[in-house]
């Protein structure tokens, strides 16, 4: 198995000890696997761990995955239409292990953005490419979207369109009516952020040359070892991550070595929308630049997943000197890519027991619907009126807009003067969370974490950062429904050119305004604080230059 190691100061490894003897003694182990719901709330928990069958390879028919594994082959891309569950899982196989020889690359595509969409349509050929289409629900707004937009590109060719959905949904029927190559059918006892080893990552898997029945069988030995009530390896873990979350160190940190750095994005989801609601839960940090030991606060755990044969010397020093400065470490390392499995399953069961310490349901979202519903009012009322609803930023110049739903108040009209107000509020303990509603791409990304850098330098305290609309079916849920800590920083624009929508008024550009607004008015809701950067004619290098300038001393 991957190994694990653990640092602990001296308070938590108490705390952690004391839990894993209760835990053993209450059998939580024999419990999990026994749907028992009473070791969360008692609620609908048991209608949802089809996922550790899945974890078996059980939710999977092998016939079937070497068969579209054989339809994939030949062809260059596969281009993966989903959100969350649906797209993480895959696009961290598709990072870390690759397309085997001779199978296609497969494109995770998961925003609305139309530089997004537009960028991937360029990587491949329409004419050639398969489309494989991934919604539980089947009817999430994105996928339908961008289906649109690549049924149309790809000329309503349904022999090279695959979904994966569960029993009884609209993309379904409507993948039998198109003709679609293939239909996987998922658990409906699987949610989203727990499908990666059910059809909604294998089925990807397969079409990029996997052998998954190899996958599953190097996944195996951590799987059984979380069957027990001691020793259990995803036991062990959700009880560090419990306990450190009870005790205030909310903010897990996750490191990598750079072969392993795609799977933060999934783990973001997972611990972030399992853990993060009723005001209580885990904020997941990916990917933050790094700081010095001695400018954490004590909000903070750090899980450090590494891969034999890289150069780590830099991140174990680093591990070092965090745990002298009385940080507690999470250390595992993994012998071979290939086994990442088992970290997709360990992180599941720790996750489902973080929940029980924590004493919430890790299996529902209750707050993800919201921005949701705020997102679909706005796009009905552009539908009817061709307009969204109108806006008035409180400070605005020839380079950007700001605005801010909610209780707070910039007196401030001076760029400058404003970020630096709302960076204040960031006192120890509290998170600041970039929302970036632009393209994902290279740029993009070194901007926000130079913005990032420059936080934890001035404030030490956590930052986050997620591009939407792709966060909101991640991160998302904590940032509503979690610890009321959050300054959130989110960044829009206009953009062009714009991509428009088969058979809607509304554009990619304007649904992707939509959701930006929605999410924010549901943040200011839910109490956190917020403010919104409008690019006008300015961009994140101007950006970034405000930032640095408004937290100086």
């Amino acid at each position: 198995m991957n190994h694990f190691h653990a640092d602990l100061p001296e308070p938590l490894r108490h705390a952690v000890d004391a839990r894993l003897k209760t835990a053993a003694a209450e059998k939580w182990g024999t419990r999990l696997w026994a749907a028992d719901a009473s070791l969360w709330t008692n609620g609908d928990e048991a209608k949802w761990v089809g996922w550790l069958a899945a974890g078996g390879g059980k939710q999977v028919d092998f016939a079937q995955l070497k068969a579209i594994a054989a339809k994939a082959r030949g062809h260059k891309d596969v281009v993966l239409l989903g959100m969350g569950g649906s797209s993480l899982g895959p696009e961290v196989l598709a990072e870390i292990i690759g397309a085997a020889p001779g199978y296609p690359t497969v494109h995770a595509l998961d925003s609305t953005d139309p530089g997004q969409i537009s960028t991937v349509a360029s990587k491949i050929d329409p004419s050639e490419a398969l489309f494989l289409v991934a919604s539980k629900s089947g009817s999430t707004m994105e996928p339908e979207l961008l289906r649109a937009y690549f049924w149309e590109l790809a000329g309503k060719d349904g022999d090279r369109f695959v979904a994966v959905t569960d029993p009884g949904s609209k993309l379904e029927k409507l993948a039998r009516e198109h003709g679609y190559h293939a239909i996987f059918l998922g658990d409906p006892a699987i949610g989203g952020r727990y499908s990666v080893l059910s059809v909604f990552g294998m089925v990807p898997a397969a079409m990029m040359g996997i052998n998954v029945e190899a996958f599953f069988a190097a996944t195996q030995p951590l799987v059984e070892a979380c069957k027990g009530d001691t020793a259990n390896p995803g036991l062990i873990l959700g009880a560090i991550m419990g306990e450190a979350a009870v005790s205030g160190r909310d903010k897990l940190t996750i490191q990598t070595s750079p072969g392993l750095e795609p799977i933060g994005a999934w783990l973001e989801q997972l611990i972030a929308e399992s853990t993060g609601k009723h005001g209580k839960g885990i904020v997941p940090v990916d990917v933050e630049p790094d700081a010095p030991a001695a400018d954490y606060g004590s909000d903070r755990l750090f899980a450090l997943l590494t891969l034999d044969g890289e150069d780590v010397s830099r991140l174990t020093q680093q591990a070092d000197a965090l745990v002298a400065a009385g940080q507690p470490m999470v250390r595992i390392t993994l012998a071979s890519k290939d086994l990442i499995g088992q970290e997709f399953f360990r992180w599941e069961v720790a996750t489902a027991f973080a929940g029980a310490v924590i004493g919430i349901d890790p299996f529902d979202q209750p707050d993800v619907e919201d921005a949701k519903i705020a997102t679909r009012k706005l796009i009905d009322k552009y539908e009817e009126s061709g307009a969204l609803a109108p806006e008035t930023p409180f400070h605005q110049d020839a380079a950007m807009a700001f605005s801010a739903p909610g209780d707070h108040m910039f007196a401030a009209t001076n760029p400058v003067e404003i970020l630096r107000d709302h960076f204040a509020s960031a006192e120890p303990g509290a998170y600041v969370g970039f929302l970036v509603y632009l393209e994902r791409n290279a740029e993009h990304e070194a901007a926000v974490a130079r913005m990032r850098q420059a936080v934890v330098e001035a404030k030490g305290v956590a930052t986050v950062a997620g591009f939407g609309p792709r966060f909101l079916h991640s991160t998302g849920q904590a940032y509503k429904g979690g610890p009321k800590s959050g300054v959130f920083l989110e960044i829009t624009r206009t953009p062009n050119p714009d991509v428009p929508v088969p058979g809607r008024k509304a554009s990619f550009g304007t649904v992707q305004l939509a959701q930006a607004r929605g999410d924010l008015d549901v943040l200011a809701a839910r109490g956190q604080r917020t403010l919104r950067i409008h690019l006008n004619t300015g961009d994140l290098n101007t950006l970034e230059t405000l930032v640095a300038r408004s937290l100086q001393n």
